[in-house]
């Protein structure tokens, strides 16, 4: 009666979520932290899922490294938005072919192997933004056009709706597509240059998102500021995303600024619920298509009114959940004075608990000394040696044929062999304990349990920190580079091997040398 509640509140304490999800964002902006929040927002109403957000900041290389880090950290699902459409497809497919279920959102790849993707059509957008500037000028001008980043899949398909809603109308020219990456800075340092180029006039400039028609319209204030030296005619300028908030596109829309924007739906909340269906096997769509709508200066105050309301109502969930959280923490101190209640037998559990947890930290803080122990084991040093061992007993029983694998010749042949067949697999970044586990001709389980009564660690720990010995030696006895030692010792990833460096000695690879 004592332990009960005691024991209750501590199992409260440590739940875990039940569901870890990956989230692999191609970039980082106000797009895409609108997301994040959105998708913080569903897993907050949830006790039983854990977000990881990766930001790759538009490189390949680092959305690929961060993906397979994922994987290697054990999520139970992926969300992934690809940088570019080729590059990107081997690292989600190796996490699709590895059973993990993979969402696809915004961007799509050219590999099939997903669980399920969900956008808005950015075909649809191009087209109705295309219909739209053949309106605004009667059919009749000169259009530029600055796309997003080369390969990646919206500039592609809003860049195919565009032009294909433009070729309808024979008095509509595009005299030029000029290549950006999303950001403002480079649709100013493209239109700029063009500009320098091209003396022509020009009547409508299409950026593929908001920011990049600002930077263009940047570059054409500049260009008539330095000719006139006043406020210069400007064409009219569009773009895609129609963010709400401050410098928004719906409120560049409504003050002028923009003549015309395409709201690009986040819904993080939907794509949440989206991945929790499919971890729960509860039925779902392969491919999910996002609403959206065209803001014109017509209708852009009254979005903007709804829109601002929304993030009102956003930001009174947020300080509910603030007082919630408060009177949460209220609580959990009203019931630590209450176990007071249980004086010195609950002081006591509570320091045992407190000491063992203390004792499982210093454990896994000395991984090293294990394996090194391990690796030198005589067998008069053997744990869980039977005190039969050293100390002869006297029996009137014969004895028998079978050997007791508790003995201490038993373990040191058994250890010994298993480091064996560990250093042989060092430099095989696939292997698995089934596969340690097939070369000692015993089952996973039976491995496990063996080692683990041993040495006190899993083989996996061992395998890792074996691979981590092997490392610190050919870092100081040979002149391998650092992602050669990486490879050499069986890791898929120089920056986990230098993670994982760091965490066994202390240090990165490089301090090893001196």
């Amino acid at each position: 009666m004592f332990l009960l509640p005691l024991l209750l509140c501590i199992g409260c304490s440590e739940q875990q979520p039940h569901y870890t999800i990956g989230v692999s964002q191609c970039s980082a902006d106000i797009w895409r932290e609108k997301q994040n929040s959105e998708l913080r927002m569903g897993a907050y109403l949830r006790n039983d899922v854990d977000l990881l957000f990766a930001a790759a900041y538009d490189s390949d290389e680092r959305q690929v490294q961060q993906i397979d880090s994922l994987l290697r950290i054990g999520i139970d699902l992926l969300i992934v938005a690809p940088n570019q459409v080729q590059t990107i497809s081997p690292a989600i497919d190796r996490a699709y072919d590895s059973g993990i279920p993979v969402i696809v959102f915004e961007r799509k790849t050219n590999s099939e192997k997903y669980t399920a993707f969900i956008s808005a059509d950015n075909y649809e957008m191009g087209k109705v933004m295309g219909e739209y500037v053949a309106h605004r000028l009667n059919f009749q001008g000169r259009v530029l056009e600055v796309m997003g980043l080369n390969g990646s899949s919206p500039a592609i398909d809003r860049h195919r709706g565009f032009t294909d809603a433009l070729c309808q109308y024979p008095g509509i020219e595009i005299v030029d597509t000029l290549q950006g990456d999303w950001t403002e800075q480079s649709a100013y340092l493209a239109t700029q240059l063009w500009l320098e180029q091209q003396p022509a006039a020009v009547d409508f400039v299409f950026g593929q998102n908001d920011r990049m028609a600002m930077g263009a319209r940047r570059a054409y204030i500049e260009k008539g500021e330095r000719a006139s030296g006043k406020n210069p005619k400007l064409p009219y300028f569009c773009g895609i995303d129609g963010l709400p908030g401050e410098g928004g596109g719906i409120q560049l829309v409504r003050d002028s600024i923009l003549d015309a924007t395409y709201i690009y739906p986040t819904h993080g909340d939907r794509l949440l619920d989206l991945a929790v269906s499919i971890l729960e096997d509860k039925p779902y769509e392969k491919e999910v298509r996002l609403m959206s709508a065209l803001v014109t200066q017509e209708n852009a105050r009254v979005i903007l009114m709804q829109a601002e309301e929304t993030l009102r109502q956003t930001d009174y969930l947020d300080r509910l959940h603030e007082r919630t959280d408060h009177y949460l923490r209220q609580l959990d101190t009203q019931r630590i004075i209450s176990g007071m209640f249980f004086g010195v037998i609950a002081l006591l559990i509570i320091t045992l608990v407190l000491l063992y947890r203390y004792h499982l930290r210093k454990i896994a803080m000395q991984k090293e000394r294990v394996v090194n122990t391990l690796w030198n084991m005589k067998p008069e040093d053997m744990p869980n040696r039977p005190e039969t061992a050293t100390q002869p007993v006297e029996s009137e029983q014969e004895p028998t044929d079978e050997a007791d694998e508790n003995e201490p010749a038993a373990i040191s042949f058994f250890i010994t062999r298993f480091k064996e067949v560990v250093e042989s697999r060092l430099e095989n970044s696939d292997v698995s304990v089934e596969d340690l586990a097939a070369d000692m001709n015993l089952s996973r389980v039976q491995l496990y349990r063996k080692v683990k009564s041993i040495t006190g660690s899993s083989p996996v720990e061992l395998l890792r920190s074996a691979r981590l010995k092997r490392a610190y030696q050919l870092l100081i006895t040979t002149d391998m580079s650092v992602s050669e030692v990486a490879y050499a010792v069986g890791f898929t990833a120089p920056s986990y091997f230098t993670k994982c460096f760091k965490e066994e000695y202390g240090m990165v690879p490089g301090e090893a040398r001196g």
